[in-house]
């Protein structure tokens, strides 16, 4: 029979590790609620403390890299929530608190009211920058609606005494922290637009924890903000501090004294706008002087008598004469001239034609003699063939007393067989005619 094989042993530091490992994996980041005790901050920077309540404390720490992004430093009996891990620190065998964020008991569920108030008054346009008015250029009146005793009312005027000594200060005391301060607030920022008397109304108050500042996320502060007359400018607590009346505000500043600061320029920085404006004014006068005088020496060196006048736009007239009579004759001179350059060209392209005309004149000559000559020639030839013509006229032969005779039917009887007798035939004489009546037929001898 064999031995059993003995059990594993763990060693301290593996089992620690083993804890830490089931602790982180059973307990995620969360939320726990209790009081500081024994707070340390290391020269690292890493905060030690315990968290307690009234029947039990666990320890926590809180490295740098996390501490840095803390809005507080907690103190001794601070009731405080963390966003922790809950882990094993293996030297000492304790499990201990990593804490990841910190805040105020409470704040976790002002804050959630906070965003849900935001949430409604945004989505009903309080907070849009379009409503939101401009601060007026030259604030003569400043309305402060804080608590006489605050803090604030002192950096406040103080700032305003030093910067703007000449501004009027008109205060609205009310409370800003503790039971019903919010309504009571309201009621004085209510009062200051009701009375009307300041250009821009500052409401503020010192620093302090989300506590001390809750008067000012209420809703009917916000309202009353925005429904008031006078641009508002709201200064509560610190740079990293805000609440519901900033964003209500025309204006929010950081601090209770950059709020002083944004209403109203310097002092000096008006003096410096009007000692600017007046050198303007008696530059731009000073040019307008310096531009009328030259222009009424040039008026003065235009203005001439008539006949000055008169004798200066005759000689005008008499260029405008010359040079419409140079216009005008001009391009006929550059015409005539551009002529003769022709004319010249053109007669220098010209053939010689004198030889060719004496001998066109000669051939007229001869050709004139002898068109004369066949003329005569011809005339001669004429007066010829007309003779002959004459000569065998018929009219010439009748005169001589013969006779044409022709039968009946107009045709020229030549032969006596063309004749038979009782027939008549028609004698065409000299200076006339005559019908005569065939008796006999005499036919030649030696005819058929």
């Amino acid at each position: 029979m064999t031995e059993s094989a003995s059990p594993s042993v763990l060693t301290v530091s593996a089992l620690n590790q083993a804890v830490a490992r089931m602790l982180e994996r059973s307990f995620p980041l969360t939320w726990i609620g209790g009081e500081i005790s024994n707070f340390t901050r290391a020269a690292s920077g890493h905060w030690y403390f315990t968290l307690k309540d009234d029947a039990a404390q666990v320890r926590a720490v809180m490295f740098r890299g996390r501490a840095q992004y803390a809005d507080f430093t907690p103190r001794e009996g601070d009731r405080v929530e963390v966003r922790a891990l809950v882990t094993l620190y293996a030297p000492r065998g304790d499990y201990q608190l990593n804490v990841e964020a910190i805040r105020r008991a409470g704040v976790g569920n002002l804050y959630e009211a906070f965003l849900q108030l935001k949430e409604k008054l945004a989505a009903e346009g309080l907070f849009d920058a379009a409503r939101k008015r401009p601060l007026p250029d030259f604030v003569r009146t400043i309305g402060i609606v804080t608590s006489p005793q605050a803090a604030a009312l002192r950096d406040v005027l103080t700032t305003l005494r030093r910067r703007a000594p000449h501004v009027r200060v008109v205060l609205y005391p009310t409370p800003v922290q503790g039971e019903g301060a919010a309504s009571k607030i309201a009621q004085a920022i209510a009062t200051a637009s009701a009375r009307n008397e300041c250009d821009v109304l500052l409401v503020c108050r010192g620093g302090g924890s989300i506590e001390d500042l809750w008067s000012f996320n209420h809703e009917i502060v916000a309202r009353t903000i925005v429904g008031c007359d006078i641009p508002v400018i709201v200064g509560v607590g610190h740079e990293t501090d805000f609440t519901i009346a900033d964003f209500a505000a025309d204006l929010r500043a950081p601090t209770p004294t950059a709020a002083a600061e944004l209403a109203a320029l310097p002092r000096a920085d008006w003096l410096a706008q009007l000692e600017g404006h007046a050198d303007d004014l008696q530059y731009a006068l000073r040019k307008r002087i310096s531009d009328t005088s030259q222009t009424l020496d040039w008026l003065s060196r235009r203005l001439i008598s008539p006949s000055a006048y008169i004798a200066h736009e005759r000689v005008k007239l008499q260029n405008l004469q010359a040079r419409l009579h140079h216009a005008h004759r001009m391009p006929l001179d550059t015409a005539r001239f551009a002529l003769a350059q022709l004319r010249q060209r053109w007669q220098a392209q010209l053939p010689d034609t004198r030889a060719p005309r004496i001998r066109i004149a000669a051939h007229a000559r001869h050709l004139t003699s002898c068109v004369s000559a066949h003329l005569d020639r011809r005339q001669r030839h004429l007066s010829a063939l007309s003779a002959q013509l004459e000569m065998l006229n018929p009219q010439r032969t009748l005169e001589r007393g013969y006779a044409i005779v022709t039968d009946e039917k107009g045709q020229v009887v030549r032969t006596p067989r063309q004749l038979q007798p009782h027939k008549h035939v028609t004698l065409r004489l000299a200076d006339g005619t005559a019908q005569i009546g065939i008796a006999s037929v005499q036919q030649p001898l030696g005819g058929d």
